[in-house]
């Protein structure tokens, strides 16, 4: 029976240079090509139980060991390390680097070039990493549109960052390329949104033309008793709109749905539920069953009664730089 390859301790749970590890003594070359070790990058190696639990952080603590001066983990792989997952299976891991620098492309890479001044870097467990309102800032400007929305969405409601901070940074920062886009993500962002889809179905309906739908919204009888939190509302036409995630298939949150809606009608609110296939696949429906029915209410709601808190009264009503 063959012996089980010695493994030392400090390089059996995260990645380590394999040139520093030889020449330090823990391993020979031809162990680093043997089974019990995985090639992650260059001269990058992690133990192969560590790789079979791989995730974008044991990523990001790979890439760290090769960054040059100066350069940090950034973009969705910052926003990650600050707590907000907006990244798809195997994403490689995003690096800013300031114009004089260089480093090997691969497929695990996603580099940006920069200016990153000295104020914009921090460490995370170690790690550099964009600030956070440096790592909103990037992500505002140099992603598409919707996912620009999304990221700032998360990253406000998690508070991450606040707006008034990035909105500072944003006046400091007024020559940089992508400004356009970032002020009128600044615009369309909702610290409140809990998710990636209601994001997205907030913004299919305002690009349709349609008035901005609250988000989170609170609904309570005369007596001040809670009913419900929405996804979205347009308390004006008494109109809820929610996104139905798939675990909203489930048994148990199945029955509190039913009771929930139930409580809603009862209030005099009528409620559009959505899915992700309706929101990615069937736009033109979403909207226009949402107009007809704002067109279909408002008429008889026309002086209906509001609070001004938000809730509502429910009687009687149905490379740069």
């Amino acid at each position: 029976m063959s012996r089980p390859a010695h493994v030392p301790r400090r390089l059996a749970f995260l990645p380590f240079r394999g040139s520093r590890a030889v020449g330090e003594g823990l391993l020979t070359r031809r162990m680093l090509t043997g089974p019990t070790w995985c090639r992650l990058l260059p001269d990058v190696y992690v133990h192969r139980d560590a790789f079979a639990r791989a995730d974008h952080r044991m990523w990001c603590d790979a890439v760290a060991l090769l960054l040059p001066p100066g350069a940090a983990i950034g973009g969705l792989s910052a926003a990650y390390l600050w707590g907000v997952d907006l990244l798809p299976r195997d994403a490689p891991v995003s690096v800013v680097l300031p114009p004089a620098r260089r480093m090997r492309t691969h497929p695990m890479l996603d580099l940006g070039r920069s200016v990153l001044p000295a104020g914009d870097l921090t460490r995370f467990a170690g790690l550099p990493v964009t600030t956070p309102v440096r790592t909103a800032f990037d992500l505002g400007r140099r992603t598409p549109r919707s996912q620009a929305v999304i990221a700032l969405d998360a990253l406000l409601h998690r508070r991450v960052v606040k707006r008034e901070k990035l909105r500072a940074y944003l006046d400091e920062h007024a020559g940089w390329p992508g400004m356009p886009l970032l002020r009128e993500v600044l615009a369309l962002a909702e610290p409140l949104a809990e998710s990636p889809m209601e994001t997205r179905l907030r913004l299919l309906l305002v690009d349709a033309g349609l008035p901005r739908p609250i988000a989170q919204h609170e609904i309570r009888a005369p007596t001040g008793r809670f009913v419900a939190r929405v996804d979205l509302a347009y308390p004006d036409s008494r109109i809820a709109i929610e996104y139905e995630g798939d675990h909203h298939r489930e048994r148990a949150q199945f029955r509190r749905d039913v009771t929930r809606l139930n409580a809603l009608r009862a209030a005099g609110w009528l409620v559009l539920r959505f899915t992700a296939d309706d929101v990615l696949r069937k736009p033109a429906r979403v909207v226009r069953e949402v107009t007809t029915a704002r067109t279909e209410r408002r008429p008889s709601l026309v002086g209906t009664p509001r609070t001004s808190t938000g809730s509502d009264d429910v009687r009687g009503v149905p490379v740069e730089r």
